[in-house]
């Protein structure tokens, strides 16, 4: 498969998945995928899907949204916005993380590996309470 159309696919996949379509993970990844983000580190399909089977018990209305693609040889990188909502508090603001993927596709068109890129700190923490104070606190004092 021409990566390009596998990057795309991959795109797809994630701004359309849902609960019932993680278990699709299969199309998109080879069963040894290896996936990494900055609370994960897991290797195999059945771990992954773990990981996105979680997301949608964590989190309400979870969605991607792919903003740009960039495909070079076997490898591709993806920026885009994660959106959703906290289910223990502030539950009617929408939230958003801003990160990247890099994926390498195998000769079939697979993903071999994953690795997400993303602010932990600035994107997820600072929007909690109280350890958001905290975070946004410790930022200010290492800026002045």
């Amino acid at each position: 498969m021409d990566n390009r159309q596998a990057t795309q696919n991959l795109a797809t996949f994630y701004e359309t998945l849902t609960p019932q379509s993680v278990s699709q993970l299969r199309t998109i990844y080879a069963p040894e995928a290896s996936f990494k983000d900055p609370f994960n580190e897991v290797q195999g399909l059945p771990a992954i899907e773990g990981i996105f089977r979680h997301m949608y018990v964590a989190l309400e209305k979870p969605h991607f949204v792919v903003t740009h693609q960039v495909v070079d040889g076997q490898q591709a990188f993806l920026t885009w916005e994660f959106r959703f909502h906290f289910k223990r508090f502030d539950t009617q603001t929408l939230q958003a993380v801003r990160g990247a993927s890099h994926v390498v596709f195998n000769g079939q068109g697979l993903v071999t590996m994953h690795r997400d890129y993303w602010d932990a700190a600035e994107e997820l923490y600072e929007k909690l309470p109280v350890v958001g104070g905290l975070m946004r606190w410790l930022k200010k004092r290492a800026n002045t």
